[in-house]
This record gives structure tokens, C-alpha cells and sequence, in this order.
């Protein structure tokens, strides 16, 4: 499928679905739309499969779906958008969703994609069958290791198809399991963690771990939030419980040191978050972080990315990489 992805004013650094979508999905991206760097070329800015970035809608030549690839804190729809959406559902492309508004609620949308023969999918809507947890995850044939992390927006979902690729060319048979609006897209099912009825998150986990724990060796399961996030936390509960998982893999971004949109809140120290993340685990189903992944997009030198990887590593207590930057095969023994 051809796309166009909208990533206005964001593109790369706060754009984090637009990239994901572009380094692990099946798409051919024909364009990006950010009118900050419109003239640019997606390879000006970062190493992904190059295409031109424009303006507007009106100067994407060709392509099938129009996606956002912005996911902005709270899920809202940005107006400025709504030209871009009109011309793409004009010209008769389908357009993808990861917000927490939904296209197919916006009657405006609805209109235009009825009278051009066009699909809205909105990738955060859960399915309505969903229930509370049964505490049978772990009853699964497969392993389960689950990423968590330090802070959202540290490179969970990256460290977790990373692991993914790692497995399976080392021969593991190694299933993905999308939690979110990008890993969704990429992979095109799983269950909306972040939209789901609180005291259904569990559930939603636990059935697709029983829905492929049969399928593969080890489960992959990408993590959400932070447990210490004043606004995510529940979330990343919730998939720490639903899936019972065996092992954790924790996540961090080199040089933070606060909250993400929460800059009052400090970041506990590294070993605190292995504590807290064992400790919520043990009652439900025991779990030990056995490796980290350490996003090192704001080092510059390979050298110095490396050093912050052995400090990292020894802070954790675990094994520890960059998994774009150094690969995931250095903690892959560890993890699996």
C-alpha cells in the first residue's frame, strides 16, 4: 500500500508513530506532510527509507492512504489537519488513525469517505468483546518478555520489534504483540491498551498472549507508559499483570531526567525502576528485568554512545544496548 504519513511540525523527533511506521511497517511511503520542512527529503533529517516531504496533501502525486503519524499527549485532533484529511478522502484514499479521536465519529469525514468509496480506520477502537482478566496468561506454551520503561517515548515498541528480528534471525520462532496505536499499524491487529476500559486492560492483554502463545516460542510484548508516569501508570500496570510475563527488558532514554509533558516530576534512579517493576510483577506472576535497552538518538559519537550503554548497563545490573544504534544480538542471550 502506498501512503502518505502526516507528521506536521514534528517530523522526526516528535513524530514518534510517522518514524515507527516508516522503519518496521510494510508500507511504500510515497510522502511525509510537515509543513516546517516541506522542500526537505526524509534522509535530510534521519536514517529511514527516503521520500520527499511536503506541504500539503495537494502535492502528494500519488498514494493509497493518507496516515497520521502523530500522536500527540491526550490523542486530540489537530484542526490544522482537517484540509489534508478532506483532499486525501476527496481524491479516494483511505486515511489511518493511531488518535483517540475517531474519524469515523466526525461526520464531515463519514460524508467524504461514503461518497468516494473509502475506508476510516481508527486503530484505537478496541473490539467490543472484550472482559477482565482470567489470570491465564501464563499457562501459554511461549515465553513472554515484555519491554518497560523509565518514561513513555523512550523506544519500547523499537526495542521490542527489535527483539523481534533478533529472535527470529537467530532461529526463534517469535511472535509480536502490539499494545499501541504504531505497533497496531505495523503489524495490523492487536488490541488498543491505551483506549480500553480500565478494568478490562488485563484482559485485553491476556487474550492476545492466549490468542498466539501457542503459535511461537517466545512472545514479545510491547510495553506502554511507565509505572511512575502521573498519567500512564495504570496503563503500564495493566500490561505488566495481563501478561504474566517471564522476563522484563527495561527501556530508558539517555540524558533524561524527567517526565515526558511532566517536566515537575523527577525520574527515580535506574535501580529503583528494576525494584519497582519485580516487585509489582512477583505477586501476580514473578518477572526480573534481565536486560536494558538505551536510546541514545541525542549522542552523537558512537564512542560516547557506548560508554552511556556500559554506564546504563551498570546501573541496571543487566546486559544493555542500543538496539538501532548496536543492535539487539548483544543482549539477546539475555533476554531469551
Amino acid at each position: 500500500m502506498k501512503v502518505a504519513i502526516l507528521a506536521h511540525e514534528l517530523f522526526p523527533d516528535g513524530a514518534k508513530t510517522a518514524v515507527g511506521v516508516m522503519r518496521y511497517g510494510g508500507y511504500d511511503v510515497t510522502a511525509v506532510l510537515d509543513r516546517e520542512n516541506a522542500g526537505d527529503r526524509v534522509r535530510d533529517h534521519i536514517d529511514l527509507p527516503d521520500a520527499p516531504i511536503v506541504a500539503s496533501m495537494d502535492e502528494v502525486e500519488r498514494c493509497d492512504a493518507l496516515l497520521i503519524g502523530i500522536a500527540p499527549i491526550g490523542g486530540g485532533f489537530e484542526d490544522s489537519w482537517r484540509e489534508d484529511v478532506r483532499t486525501a478522502l476527496s481524491r479516494g484514499c483511505d486515511v489511518i488513525s493511531g488518535l483517540h479521536y475517531f474519524l469515523t465519529e466526525d461526520e464531515e469525514f463519514v460524508r467524504l469517505a461514503a461518497e468516494n468509496d473509502c475506508e476510516l480506520w481508527d486503530v484505537r477502537e478496541p473490539h467490543d468483546d472484550l472482559g477482565v482478566s482470567e489470570g491465564i496468561a501464563a499457562d501459554v506454551d511461549a515465553d513472554v518478555v515484555l519491554t518497560v520503561g523509565t518514561d513513555c517515548s523512550v523506544g519500547k515498541m523499537t526495542a521490542t520489534l527489535e527483539l523481534v528480528d533478533a529472535a527470529k534471525e537467530a532461529g526463534v520462532d517469535a511472535g509480536f504483540i502490539p499494545t499501541g496505536q504504531t505497533g497496531i499499524m505495523i503489524d495490523g491487529w492487536g488490541n488498543p491498551i491505551d483506549r480500553v476500559i480500565s478494568d478490562f486492560t488485563a484482559g485485553a492483554v491476556e487474550e492476545m498472549i492466549v490468542e498466539k502463545g501457542d503459535e511461537h516460542d517466545v512472545l514479545f510484548v510491547e510495553g506502554q507508559g511507565s509505572i511512575v508516569h502521573p498519567a500512564y501508570s495504570a496503563v503500564t500496570c495493566g500490561i505488566l499483570h495481563g501478561a504474566m510475563a517471564d522476563r522484563l527488558v527495561l527501556c530508558h532514554e539517555e540524558g533524561k531526567e524527567v517526565i515526558h509533558g511532566y517536566e515537575s516530576f523527577s525520574l527515580p534512579s535506574i535501580p529503583t525502576y528494576v525494584d519497582l517493576y519485580e516487585d509489582l510483577a512477583r505477586p501476580v506472576h514473578e518477572a526480573e528485568v534481565v536486560a536494558g535497552m538505551l536510546n541514545t538518538r541525542y549522542v552523537d559519537e558512537d564512542a560516547a554512545a557506548h560508554e552511556a550503554v556500559e554506564a546504563y548497563a551498570e546501573a541496571a545490573g543487566v546486559p544493555a544496548t542500543d538496539p538501532v544504534r548496536f543492535g539487539a544480538e548483544e543482549v539477546l542471550e539475555a533476554v531469551l
